[in-house]
């Protein structure tokens, strides 16, 4: 029974988000006794995916994911997984000599425009895409200034005020290390504990008005990365002091730090796993 691992890449505008979701139809008639609510399956990546492989695949297979990026942001490198078991006789599984290059090509024809998957192997059958990951880097994209994005608009956030880079690049020196993200998470973030390390912060610059914001660390809290890119904001127009960004951390007080920005500016990069070597 191999289990495959998946690298998938999507562009997120037209999704609920990564995760399953099927909430009750408002619009259908109350059930009647014994009989469960009817639902709506919303459109997700994970739901999207998990279909295409059962149709290749022929079997009813359970694809977990190694992050719930939120309605609207992107990935270049989600990572899914799932067991396949094979049985020649039914015509039904992936048997692992069939090989990952012509499952990549399968699984592609099945997919819609907006969702491709670009890696495929054999794993151990305890990989966990969740549990097992350990670092992660996510990239939120700002442009600014007085002419707004149009061709890809969907994948940046626009702020008409100017930024300076090197006043953000300090702020995010400042946030490296193991720290309590309290003031950086929303409130109903759902995790037990609120620290979390991050590996590297830093903003490039590879066109005029344009600055990306990498985050790399072992974890996220939810809207985290898209607060720290407000925070940025802030400081990149004078609003917040680069080197009050540990007074922020300390204080767990979500209302010090920046607003949480759209999501369509933020894209999951990769994911590494023990074992891997480093990423750029």
């Amino acid at each position: 029974m191999p289990r495959f691992k998946l690298t998938v890449a999507y562009d997120g505008t037209d999704f609920h988000g990564w995760q399953k979701q099927e909430p009750i139809d408002p619009d259908a008639p109350a059930p009647g006794p014994g009989e469960e609510p009817t639902r709506i399956q919303m459109r997700t990546v994970q739901h999207v995916v998990e279909q295409a492989v059962r149709q290749v695949v022929r079997e009813p297979v359970a694809l977990m994911g190694a992050s719930r990026t939120d309605s609207g942001v992107h990935a270049n490198g989600q990572v899914a997984s799932f067991m396949s078991n094979p049985d020649p006789e039914r015509g039904v599984g992936w048997p692992e000599e069939r090989g990952c290059d012509q499952l990549i090509r399968a699984l592609n024809g099945k997919l819609p425009r907006d969702v491709l998957i670009t890696d495929a192997r054999v794993v151990a059958d305890d990989f966990n895409p969740i549990g097992h990951a350990i670092e992660k880097e996510y990239r939120y994209t700002i442009v600014s200034g007085q002419t707004r994005p149009l061709w890809d608009r969907r994948y940046v956030f626009h702020t008409w005020h100017d930024l300076d880079a090197a006043k953000m690049q300090r702020a995010c020196e400042l946030i490296i290390g193991e720290h309590d993200f309290a003031s950086f998470a929303q409130i109903a973030h759902g995790r037990k504990t609120t620290v979390r390390t991050i590996y590297y912060c830093g903003v490039l610059t590879p066109e005029e008005s344009r600055f990306v914001i990498h985050v790399r660390g072992n974890g996220f809290l939810y809207n985290m990365v898209r607060i720290i890119a407000g925070t940025m904001m802030e400081v990149g127009r004078g609003k917040i002091d680069p080197e009050s960004i540990p007074q922020i951390l300390a204080s767990g007080d979500r209302k010090q730090a920046g607003p949480t920005l759209p999501p369509q500016g933020l894209r999951l990069e990769w994911i590494r796993y023990d074992g891997e070597g480093a990423r750029d």
